[in-house]
Parts: structure tokens; sequence; C-alpha cells
């Protein structure tokens, strides 16, 4: 229940703080008075649009407090016991604060709050029933969230919300994989193709750096081995001027020399040393000479080869050195663009599992509707034969459209139908009822709903409009009997509505040369005689008017229907 409401620099409102109390209180004032700001300052405390033009002129900024009761919103309770915003006290404050650069903030107990969260929370402490609720009526989306609110729908929709998230995702990434593999059917055969033709041609074998050394080698082998064979000689293979040769002639000098000379002995040893190294030298050589030979076929081979191996290079902008790696790349590409096939099949498995699921939880949404409109719709052709409608009779259609593909809400059509006077089958609401017949469907139909929800606080603004006499005499018993059970606020012109509230609060505007100001007034009895005379009579109030607004007073409080 809303127990506190203030507003600074609201509009017209300079400064007000109102104690509010259960049960139906009415709103009355002089039109053009301001009783649409006090809603207005409602709708923007609990989550509405911020505006700086909603500032009072000369003021830095305004600011709505709300206060409200916690003992009749278990709901609003455990939101924010899960939201760890739950004070010790069982009252919920509610903040916020417009700038004039239209930045807003929002506070739940003291504590900042994002405007997400604020809606959340508001939606289970506060429901306000505007005056085109009439006209949104004609929009299939409020038929239906009407319904689905009457029939205790919240958890299979957020059940079917979870599940219709899930096949979009995956229908979406099926798409993207499907057009991918369409677009890429031809990198993949050109892909293989290349593979193949890498593979063909050896190139994973094929050791560049070594095929272009040998190729060197081969190329200069004549060159090689007769320059070979020529060291060959010079070293050790000519018995007479070979360096062995040479070498052992000095040794046989240097050892006669060394007898009468023993100097000369160390330089007899390191010559001895020399043609060790050279007879080994020689002998290395021999052995690396012996195994060379020109081999043109191996040539050819080579060329052809490294020639390959250039032409592909050539062929993907690559270096001879690095097409390896090339193919290593082009492998792997080609692997991930298969497993994309094999991925778009796991995609269509995933979908088909998850509408299969959808099918079968929006069939029991849909069971629910069928069984949930037929007792909304008995409720409101009761109260619409009440508000002047004897003959009156409301139907609604939950039609299913299986075939369609998986929406957000299901995959029902809810129409709303109504047969206004006998004789005539039921049509759809817009096309049959006129403007006072839709005003009075639409108030019987908030009411009837309202009253199967648990809300603690109800607000309807000017919903009255279009009726009168005795019919706004009931629309008046109603919200009061809504009213002894809950929290009603009404904001009427209706004196019969008038009349039948718990409490009555008057808005007044007043205005000198410098400001006009609204003002909130709690009318006392005396008081409430007065404001409903002025309702009843107009501009001149005179003794009959009074008598029959205490008249009307008094009378409902005779009836033990509604209460004190």
């Amino acid at each position: 229940m809303l127990c506190n409401l203030n507003i600074k620099d609201l509009a017209v409102v300079e400064s007000l703080s109102l104690e509010l109390a259960p049960g139906l209180t009415v709103l009355t004032g002089e039109t053009g008075a301001g009783k649409s700001i006090l809603l207005t300052a409602l709708g923007l405390a609990l989550g509405g649009r911020a505006d700086s033009g909603l500032i009072r002129p000369g003021a830095g900024r305004a600011e709505i407090d709300l206060e409200f009761s916690l003992a009749d919103a278990p709901d609003a309770r455990q939101w924010l016991d899960e939201n760890e915003l739950l004070d010790e006290e069982e009252a919920c404050l509610i903040r916020r604060v417009v700038s004039l650069d239209g930045r807003s903030r929002a506070f739940i107990n003291n504590r900042p709050a994002t405007l997400q969260s604020l809606q959340e929370l508001a939606s289970k402490l506060v429901e306000i029933h505007g005056q085109h609720a009439h006209l949104r009526l004609l929009e299939s989306s409020e038929q239906r969230r009407l319904l689905d609110e009457s029939s205790g729908n919240k958890a299979l929709l957020e059940t079917l919300a979870v599940v219709f998230r899930g096949w979009r995702t995956t229908r979406d990434e099926l798409d993207a994989k499907t057009k991918a593999a369409k677009d890429g059917a031809a990198r993949v055969e050109l892909l293989r193709y290349q593979i193949e033709e890498m593979e063909q041609h050896g190139v994973e074998a094929l050791d560049y750096d070594a095929l272009s050394e040998e190729q060197t080698l081969q190329a200069n082998m004549e060159k090689i081995l007769a320059s070979g064979q020529t060291q060959l000689d010079l070293l050790y293979d000519d018995e007479q001027h070979s360096v062995s040769a040479q070498l052992a002639q000095a040794i046989h000098a240097l050892t006669d020399i060394g007898h009468v000379a023993p100097d000369f002995n160390p330089i007899k040893e390191l010559l001895n040393e020399a043609q060790i190294q050279v007879k080994e030298a020689g002998g290395e050589l021999r052995h690396q000479l012996e195994k060379m030979e020109a081999d043109p076929k191996r040539m050819a081979w080579l060329d052809e080869k490294l020639g390959d191996l250039h032409r592909l290079a050539r062929k993907h902008h690559v270096s001879p050195r690095d097409l390896r790696q090339h193919l290593d790349n082009l492998r792997t590409e080609l692997n991930s663009m298969e497993l994309g096939a094999e991925k778009i099949s796991q995609l269509l498995s995933a979908m088909e599992t998850f509408e299969r699921e959808y099918r079968e939880i929006a069939l029991r949404l849909s069971q629910s509707r069928v069984e949930g409109g037929r007792k909304l719709e008995a409720r409101i052709s009761a109260m619409i034969r009440e508000l002047g409608m004897p003959q009156g009779q409301f139907l609604i259609e939950t039609i299913p459209e299986p075939g369609n593909a998986p929406a957000p809400f299901g995959n029902d059509r809810i129409e709303f139908q109504v047969s206004a006077n006998p004789g005539l089958p039921p049509r759809p609401l817009g096309k049959v009822a006129s403007g006072g017949e839709l005003s009075r469907i639409s108030l019987a139909i908030q009411v009837a709903a309202t009253d199967a929800k648990t809300t603690p606080t109800l607000v309807f603004d000017e919903v009255d409009s279009g009726i009168g006499g005795g019919v706004a005499e009931i629309v008046g018993q109603k919200l009061r009997l809504l009213g002894n059970d809950r929290q009603v606020f009404c904001v009427t012109h209706l004196h019969q509505v008038a009349a039948l509230g718990h409490h009555h609060l008057l808005v007044e505007k007043t205005s000198d040369q410098a400001n006009t100001r609204t003002q909130v007034r709690k009318l006392l009895s005396g008081q409430r005689k007065h404001e409903i005379a002025r309702m009843l009579g107009g501009v001149r109030i005179t003794e009959q008017t009074l008598a029959h607004a205490e008249e009307m007073l008094a009378t409902l409080g005779k009836n033990p229907d509604f209460g004190a």
C-alpha cells in the first residue's frame, strides 16, 4: 500500500506531502486544477520517462518520494529480498530525482537503482489504468496481456520466452552458417584442388633448401671432380713431385743432419706430423671423390622438382620455402569449412529440439488461455450487464495458429468479442462497440481482470469517462468494492463515483501575479458535501444541491455492502 507521497517542484506543484490510507480514495477538482499531475508524479517515480520540462520554473530539479507498506505486497517484498534491497522495516522507499539537463536518478530504500529495477519493483506495487485504456484494448497485444495476467500465465510465459530465445539464437546462427556454406562452396572446391595439386607434387616431402643445395652440387660436379683429382695428385699420388714425397725427402735429409746436429730433430718431428696430416687429408679427399659422380638423371629430376616448387610458389604468392606451411594452412581452412557443414547439422538438430519443446509449452499456454478465458469472459459479461448493457455478452476467442513460426508469446491470436444487443452475434470489440459502450466494456474488463490479481495499489485515471446516471453509480460501487480489499485511487468527474469513496482528496489550483500552484487537501465529511454539491450543481450551489449531496453521502453510509 502507498502510505506517503511527497512531491517537490514538479510542474505546478511547489511542495506537496500526502498521507494516504487503504480503501477507495477519489480525487476531484475543477478541470485544469492539476489532478493529472499527481498521476504524472506517481508514474515518474515508478520508472516513467524523465523530462526536464516537468521541473517547476525557477527550480533546479524535481523530486518525488514514495513510501509503501509491504504488509500487503509479498511479491514486492520477495523481489527486494532477492535483490538485497530489503530493509529490516516492513516498508519500501522509492525516490526519483529529475535534473534540468534531463538526467534522472532513482533510489530504492536509499540505494541507487537502475530504471529497469525500478520498473520491475513498481509492477509489484502499483497498477495504473489510464484514461485511454479503452483505446489500448483494441490492440491484440493488450488483449493477450490482460488474458495472460488474469489466467496466471506468468510462469508459462517466462519458460516459453527462454525456449524462444534459444530457438531464435540457434536459427540466427544456422542462417549465418548456411549462408557462409553457400557462399563458400566455390572456395571449398578451390581448396580441395589446391591441396590435391600440392600433394601430387610431393610438396610435403620436399625440402627446398636441401634440393637447392643438391642442385648446386650436381651443377658443379665435373669441376669438383677435376679439381679434387688435381689436388689429390698434388698431395699424394704423384710419387716424385707430391707434397707427401717432398716431405719424405726433407725428413730423410734432416734425419742425417740430426745425427751430428741434434737441434734439427724438433723440425724433423714437425715435418713427420705434417706428413701424417697430408696423408690423412689425401685419404679423406680420395674418399670424397670416390663417393661423387655426375648424375644427369638426378640433375634433371632436381631441375624438375625445383621448377615445380617455384611455379607453385608463384601461383600461391608465397616463398618456395613456405610452401609446406602454406599447405598446412590450406588444410586447416578446408577442415574448418568442412566442419561448418557438420555444425549446420548440429544446429538443425538443436533447432528442432527447441521447436519441439516450444510447441509443447505453447500448447499448455494455449490450453490455459482457453480455460482462463472462459472464467474471465463470464466475469466481464456479468459486469457489463450491470453497467447498462443488460443483454451484453462478452467472449474471449483463443485462436491457435500452430503453423506459424515460434513467437515470444506463443502461437495464439487473442480476440475480445462482444455482442451489445440481443440477436446480434459477437464481433471483434473495435467493430461493434460505440464510444460509450467501449468505455463501459473497458472498465468492466479492467475491474474484472484486476479482481484476479494481487497488486496492492490500483489507480484509475478518469476511466469512468463517457458514462453517467445509474451506470456511473454502479461503476463507483465496483470501485468501492475493490477498495474494501485493496488501496484504490480514482480520478473522477462523476459525483456518483466521488460519493462512494472511502476518502476524498480535492485538487485545487491557486494563482497570483507571480506563481500558479496546485494544492491537494483531504476533505472531511462536511467538506465532502460541498464538493459533491459542486460536482452536482456546477457554478451555483443551492441548498437543494447541498441537500442532494448530503443525501448521497448518507445513503452510502447505510449500505452495509460498501463497508465503512
